[in-house]
């Protein structure tokens, strides 16, 4: 099963996908239902062991949800 980080990476560098259009779902403790959701568009860059953005770092093992189109394309 690929990875999160393979996943994004995968999305990020087809031409003909907008990576605007993709959504992570990621558990945030605090949250509510422990769950934050950010836009392609929010992603500043796709680090080793980290999501880079503009408001912190998501570790990749925290994502649990890839939405592209409105289609889970990654799941845990």
């Amino acid at each position: 099963m690929p990875s999160p980080r393979d996943v994004l990476n995968e999305l990020k560098w087809r031409k003909e996908i907008s990576f605007d259009d993709v959504e992570i779902w990621y558990v945030h403790h605090g949250a509510p239902n422990d769950t934050k959701v950010i836009s392609g568009c929010n992603i500043l860059k796709l680090g080793k062991s980290f999501i880079e953005t503009s408001s912190g770092m998501i570790p990749y093992h925290r994502v649990f949800k890839i939405f592209y189109d409105k289609k889970v394309i990654f799941e845990r």
